[in-house]
């Protein structure tokens, strides 16, 4: 576990100490703080208009929590792209693969370093909502759900780019294959909109019909796992891939 933390603590630092970071975080909070006010604005001069919502918290929480998955589907790849692949073109990665850490120790590291990026960004688009308690009575559940779906998604959409950076030495091809990754399993949910078996098998596969629950309110323990099967998923063919290139 030592060695783990020991990764993740490296990880985290150069993530970190990149401006790359500091820009992307940046910008997202300037773009969610942008149509967070817009969505008060909106709420605030006609609230009977929120139709299907049923307050404050579904209204803004919802729809700011839905439009920051398309941000987020832009800028992980950004975040992901040099996790491996940097280090195989400047020939660090040799120097890590030859240490006594494990793989799989090494590609937990590798994730728990870009977990605190993902903390740091979840924090903040928290904060935006959670100031609304200054004023009026908000559905904390509906709040925490939310952050929870924002959460499992980020965690998908990083572990599935950590793999992707494994299969290149050049980070900008393994932004672009990420991305591309990413946005064709989120587009299985047009399919998903057939009628049939095939339908509720594409619907389950996509990424983001399990997140519309929980930005909504409705928790459901099968789209938790589904994310925690996800995530795990692209964690073990990461390992896998650089078993093949260790051995």
């Amino acid at each position: 576990m030592s060695t783990v933390l020991s990764i993740a603590g490296t990880e985290a630092r150069r993530i970190f100490v990149s401006p790359l970071a500091w820009a992307v975080l940046a910008v997202l909070q300037g773009i969610v703080g942008f149509v967070f006010l817009s969505l008060l604005l909106e709420y605030a001069a006609n609230p009977a208009g929120a139709g299907q919502f049923t307050g404050m918290a579904d209204y803004i929480g919802g729809n700011l929590f839905g439009f920051a998955t398309i941000l987020l589907l832009l800028i992980m790849p950004l975040l992901t792209m040099r996790l491996f692949a940097e280090e195989r073109k400047t020939g660090s990665l040799v120097l890590l693969l030859s240490s006594p850490a494990s793989l799989i120790e090494i590609v937990l590291g590798k994730f728990l370093g870009l977990g605190a990026f993902m903390l740091a960004a979840l924090a903040l688009m928290a904060l935006m909502p959670l100031t609304l308690l200054v004023g009026t009575p908000l559905d904390l559940g509906r709040i925490a759900s939310g952050l929870l779906g924002l959460g499992l998604l980020m965690s998908a959409f990083g572990a599935a780019g950590l793999f992707v950076s494994t299969l290149t030495r050049e980070p900008t091809i393994a932004a672009v294959l990420s991305f591309g990754l990413l946005l064709v399993i989120w587009l299985l949910q047009i399919i998903g909109n057939q009628p049939g078996a095939i339908g509720q098998l594409f619907t389950y596969l996509s990424l983001i019909g399990h997140f519309d629950n929980l930005r909504r309110g409705i928790f459901n323990s099968a789209d938790v796992a589904y994310y925690l099967l996800f995530t795990a998923l692209f964690l073990w063919l990461a390992v896998l891939r650089l078993d093949s290139e260790r051995a």
